[in-house]
């Protein structure tokens, strides 16, 4: 037994927070209590092999004394826990279920199943009980990953526990209308020692099947499962150790006629198997996620008159068609018919539709008059369709019913095992939880524990807060609208209307942030965008994307109307757009997630938007964006010792990778072509070694481009970016001497660029040679125009004019050459020269298959210690594309903005009106995700 549980010997100590070894223990302690709230419930959260990884880690473990438990705390004692009644020694306090509110111990941290997420009122007492004595809960039930899935739970367990169940009841069942079969010796789960036995009376039982003994009186039996999840998977783990054959769902009938009764049938329903559209009975999968209340299921007409025994393993939300109702149980057995018996003198069925095993226990959820779970104690009834009642008992006429919500105590020794290891990995970072720091300032929490806090110091964590709200609309709420109640809590709680995203535009960075949202299958992205090939390609994939077709600047009234009826807007719409975008958001009172710069026409509607309590999140991509977060991530930790900052110098660069960089100016496009350009006529002012410098539009910046000596392999130069100084006091970093912002290229790109703007292609007035109206123009024609000669010139005279022009350099000539200037190919219309050059060098200097890009960030940061010591930090971020994935520029700029989305959905950004990345709240939990995500930092030092 010792060796079942996982118990070893000594090893080395640990510490909790690093993982590294060390000598002294440490001062956490944990506490394992009894589970009281129920006779049956005899799990544990964790098994001895994980009190015995705890305690060799140096942690002090407390379990309560319990005679039900299954697991014998000799094991516990054995693993180095102690055994003892008081553990308000405990800082950290685990358990599986509730625990009476008496038993409540103050300003401890506590982690079990709450079953308070949605407002449950036989559980809002344990709530009020937990606010009153500032105990920190964590719900397992919240704790999930990126995608949505649940990390630690008993599902798999649940099926295990509930398929044993109901072969026991089908036997019952069976035997009750007179037929005895091979199922009635299967017994209730929890009568076997362990699963492994009961898979023996299941093989035992399917081996009487294979010798042919059902009765033929019963026909083939059938058995239909739902759901895709663990539910699902452990039932027909169990399943699997009959005679057993799968099929479609179109087969069913067939086998239900005249199948193998040495065998059983099974199908797995998927929900286009049975939901159709009312109108017309076809199925979109699109059209179902945003507007489910078109449809209806026919699994009662086409799939439950051939099924023996139905498994139930989702859950229901109320906008969606139920599996069965009432009124389909009423005729699917009103319309039964009995087939002749195989034999004379055997009794007939009174209907083939025997059973159903409700795993998810949703009371009153998919199974419309399954209205109360059943027991362990009393696990099965029948429901009377015809009466509309339901009896305690296998006999009598009906369908046989089980739905038992507390599945896995009844093999508690594996559940237990099974969801320690679930929960293990993340026991380390809940013990560093102290519930009298505020929770704002609790370090050490993943994001994944973080929004599983419901409630902590007193209240309800942000998160959380519309439990509150549901509370206080029920107490409001006349009596008989319980509907209205439930469809509130659906939406209140995410549980299946779902976050509804508004993604707007279609362009190089929207793939990552779709690609990362829709993930979460509670989150539906309505991606709008006038480029409709684009549009089409990206949301094929996702089940949980709908595209719509819709030019912004044509169609304003259908902007509002999508604002409005979304939960949350991102714009990756160029940025002269973002004001009616922000406009309609502040009309609707929707949050806004942008990676563009905050503008002094989108600051314009801070006021307007802190009145709507509406958050707008700018500069949340690359540059801006990475670079505000690792600033202030340096630039906060260097406070919390007391230092100032003395300088900041920041450049990145979106490239070619070195082995793509195969043309004159050592660059590619993988974001808009438009904002490259304009980035090279910008003005730019900065501050080096306490001196102000000031740089005028028009292109001189480059002419400050210097050598990168950060990367020598890259042979990178740089060149300053805009107004440097703006971020001087966001950063909270006035007494820096130097303070510079930058972009980075291959040295090259700055004399290529030169060579455009001194031909005057660089210029964002209007062009009438461009302009809709005028014929068609050759770019040697408009470059002759540009240099004053005549258009019918020659090639040589033009090339001639044109270098003397450039002050005859030879390395601006080959890029003008390489472009195409000199040839005869049309430039394209537009609404300036600089815009029609976009659009050609968006042509030319495209990644081809196969190449990939390439993001290089540096951040330097002058720390002066107090010691008077002063160090270099420095912070730097590399990353490559993927060509058979996203570009490294389109997951540097989309990830972090999916991200600013998620933790606007989940409720972690509290700050109302126009708001940047610069607070520890926002930037360490983005940080922590793209890192997750692949996006990792490194950093290192250099100390003067």
């Amino acid at each position: 037994m010792l060796r079942l549980l996982g118990l070893r010997g000594p090893r080395a100590v640990f510490c909790l927070q690093c993982g590294r070894p060390r000598e002294s223990h440490h001062q956490a302690v944990l506490a394992l209590r009894r589970e009281d709230i129920n006779a049956w419930e005899r799990r544990a959260p964790l098994a001895p092999k994980h009190i015995q990884e705890l305690t060799n880690a140096g942690c002090k473990v407390l379990v309560q004394p319990s005679n039900r438990r299954a697991i014998h705390e000799k094991y516990y004692r054995q693993a180095g826990a102690i055994i003892q009644e008081d553990i308000s020694e405990a800082s950290m306090i685990i358990g599986v279920k509730g625990l009476p509110v008496e038993k409540l111990i103050p300003k401890k941290t506590y982690a079990f199943f709450s079953h308070t997420i949605k407002a449950q009122e036989a559980n809002m007492p344990l709530l009020d009980a937990i606010l009153a004595k500032e105990i920190r809960l964590i719900d397992y039930e919240k704790m999930v990953d990126s995608k949505g899935s649940r990390v630690v739970a008993f599902g798999q367990w649940a099926g295990v526990a509930g398929m044993i169940n109901i072969l026991h009841g089908l036997g019952l069942r069976f035997l009750a209308l007179g037929h005895h079969t091979p199922f009635t010796h299967i017994g209730m789960a929890h009568n076997y020692r362990n699963s492994a036995q009961a898979v023996q009376a299941v093989r035992d039982c399917g081996y009487e099947i294979s010798l042919g003994l059902m009765p033929k009186s019963v026909g083939p039996v059938t058995f239909v499962f739902t759901g895709s999840g663990n539910v699902s998977k452990g039932a027909q783990e169990i399943f699997n150790e009959l005679p057993c054959v799968f099929v479609e769902p179109h087969e069913l009938q067939e086998v239900f006629r005249c199948g193998d009764q040495s065998k059983v049938y099974a199908t797995v329903l998927s929900r286009h198997h049975h939901v159709v559209r009312k109108s017309d009975g076809k199925y979109d999968p699109f059209e179902y996620q945003h507007q489910p209340e078109l449809y209806t299921s026919r699994f009662s007409t086409d799939i439950a008159p051939y099924t023996t025994c139905l498994i139930n393993g989702i859950y229901w939300d109320h906008h969606t068609p139920r599996l069965l109702t009432r009124q389909d149980a009423q005729n699917l057995l009103a319309s039964a018919k009995s087939f002749d018996p195989m034999c004379d003198g055997c009794p007939e069925l009174p209907h083939r539709f025997l059973a159903i095993c409700d795993i998810s226990a949703d009371a009153g959820g998919s199974i419309e008059f399954m209205n109360e779970c059943t027991t362990i104690d009393m696990p099965f009834c029948i429901y009377d369709a015809d009466q509309h009642t339901i009896h305690d008992s296998v006999e009598g006429n009906g369908i046989l019913m089980c739905s038992i919500d507390n599945l896995p105590a009844q093999l508690p020794i594996e559940a237990t095992e099974c969801f320690g290891d679930m929960l293990f990995p993340y026991i380390w970072e809940m013990l560093a939880s102290d519930a009298t720091v505020p929770f704002e300032k609790q370090q050490g929490f993943s994001p994944l524990v973080k929004n599983a806090v419901i409630a902590s110091n007193g209240s309800l964590t942000p998160k959380f807060k519309y439990i509150q709200k549901m509370r206080a609309n029920r107490a409001k709420a006349p009596y008989g609208i319980a509907a209205h109640i439930k469809r509130e809590l659906a939406q209140l709680v995410n549980m299946t209307p779902k976050s509804r995203v508004l993604l707007l535009g279609a362009g190089y960075v929207t793939g990552p942030v779709l690609d990362y949202l829709t993930r979460n299958s509670n989150i539906e992205v309505t991606v709008a965008s006038i480029v409709k090939d684009e549009l089409q390609r990206l949301t094929q994939k996702y089940s949980n994307a709908i595209p719509i077709i819709m030019d912004i600047e044509k169609q304003q009234e259908k902007l509002s109307s999508l604002v409005g009826s979304h939960d949350l807007v991102i714009s990756l719409l160029p940025g002269g757009f973002h004001p009616m975008v922000i406009k309609e958001c502040i009309h609707h009172k929707v949050n806004m997630v942008t990676a563009s710069y905050l503008s002094p026409e989108m600051k314009a509607f801070h006021q307007s938007a802190l009145e709507a309590e509406v958050t707008v999140v700018n500069e949340i991509g690359l540059d801006p964006g990475i670079d505000h977060m690792l600033a202030m991530k340096c630039i906060d930790d260097a406070r919390d010792q007391g230092a100032t900052i003395e300088s900041y110098v920041s450049f990145c660069g979106g490239l070619p990778a070195p082995e793509c960089s195969d043309n004159p100016l050592r660059y590619k496009f993988s974001w808009s072509p438009v904002g490259a350009l304009l980035n090279t006529i910008r003005p730019a002012t900065y501050l080096k070694n306490g001196k102000l410098v000031e740089i005028s539009a028009g292109g001189a910046v480059l002419n400050n481009a210097s050598p990168m000596e950060f990367f020598p392999g890259f042979n990178l130069e740089g060149f300053p970016n805009r107004d440097s100084l703006k971020y001087a006091v966001p950063y909270g970093i006035e007494s820096a001497h130097t303070l510079i912002r930058g972009t980075l290229r291959y040295k090259g790109y700055s004399n290529a660029i030169q060579g455009l703007q001194k031909v005057g292609l660089i210029n964002t007035e209007p062009c009438s040679l461009l302009s809709p109206e005028a014929p068609a123009v050759t770019w040697r024609e408009l470059l002759c125009n540009l240099v004053g000669i005549a258009p019918s010139s020659s090639v040589i005279s033009l090339k001639e004019v044109v270098f003397n022009i450039i002050g005859k350099d030879e390395s601006q000539m080959e890029t003008l050459s390489w472009l195409g200037l000199f040839g005869d190919e049309s430039a394209p219309k537009a609404q300036s020269l600089l815009h029609s050059l976009a659009q050609h060098m968006e042509s030319k200097m495209a990644y081809a298959p196969g190449e990939r890009d390439l993001i290089v960030m540096r951040n330097d940061v002058g720390i002066r210690h107090p010691s008077g010591q002063l160090e270099i930090k420095h912070y730097s971020l590399v990353v490559y594309g993927d060509p058979a994935g996203f570009s490294a520029m389109a997951k540097t700029v989309g990830l972090p903005c999916a991200i600013g989305a998620e933790l606007l959905l989940d409720g972690e950004i509290q700050t109302k009106g126009m708001v940047v990345p610069l607070t520890r709240d926002i930037y360490q939990p983005v940080l922590d995700r793209i890192k997750f995500e692949g996006i990792s930092y490194t950093t290192s030092s250099t100390f003067c």
